[in-house]
């Protein structure tokens, strides 16, 4: 299989970060998530952490210029061959993608939607754990750390996200369906959206991705025809 660039998509707590990590491993890619960019900014306490704490606080999206200028440092400095886990969330931020791509003569070969129901989501979150220390994402149901809650790779202990409380899970899935839920919609368009089940379990999930990925079209001028799996 060849370089690729992706984008994956899908609502908080659909498993978009555990793939995007196993695939990111699988293939070489390198995986960028704003989110985690984002958060050192918080807790180094920067002028642009302190901005970005009051929006995630509340379940908001961080402006459009604060994330596009991440991305834009991050990708001229990993070059291609990368996984965007988390970003885009507006179609004014896919936009900004699409120029910041064209600027570098490189393209997107395909976005992969995750797509699980709402029940769903809202049960994995409450159960979702991440390691302050390096990054590793957990789920106390679905893919759960060997030690109770303390990281496999480092051995940090597991905390939950404040975003990740109730409150916080029903703002962030209205906040998803008024602004990132029509980039399902400007993706297909494109032809780049590749859908997957991903209410079904780990492995199965990660073997959609794998064959959806391998049964791209680069003959259309590299790109990957929409088609959906599972």
């Amino acid at each position: 299989m060849k370089t690729l660039n992706l984008v994956f998509l899908g609502p908080p707590g659909a498993g978009k970060g555990t793939q995007a990590q196993r695939i990111s491993e699988k293939l070489g890619l390198k995986r960028i998530t704003p989110g985690d960019i984002l958060r050192k900014e918080v807790e180094k306490g920067t002028r642009l952490g302190k901005e970005v704490a009051g929006y995630m606080e509340k379940g908001e999206l961080v402006p459009d210029e604060m994330v596009l200028e991440i991305i834009g440092e991050e990708l001229e400095r990993v070059g291609q061959g990368f996984i965007l886990d988390g970003f885009p969330r507006t179609v004014a931020q896919a936009k900004g993608l699409d120029r910041i791509l064209e600027s570098k003569k490189w393209l997107l070969h395909a976005v992969v939607f995750l797509d699980v129901p709402d029940d769903e989501i809202v049960k994995r979150l409450s159960a979702r754990r991440v390691c302050p220390s390096c990054g590793a994402v957990y789920n106390m149901i679905t893919s759960p750390p060997r030690n109770n809650e303390t990281c496999d790779r480092c051995g940090a202990h597991l905390v939950r996200r404040g975003d990740d409380e109730s409150e916080t899970i029903r703002k962030r899935l209205e906040v998803y369906t008024k602004e990132t839920a029509p980039l399902i919609d400007y993706y297909e368009k494109k032809g780049l959206l590749v859908r997957i089940d991903g209410a079904r379990s780990l492995d199965e999930v990660t073997s959609l991705i794998e064959k959806a990925l391998e049964g791209l079209n680069w003959n259309e001028q590299e790109r990957g025809p929409t088609k959906p799996f599972g």
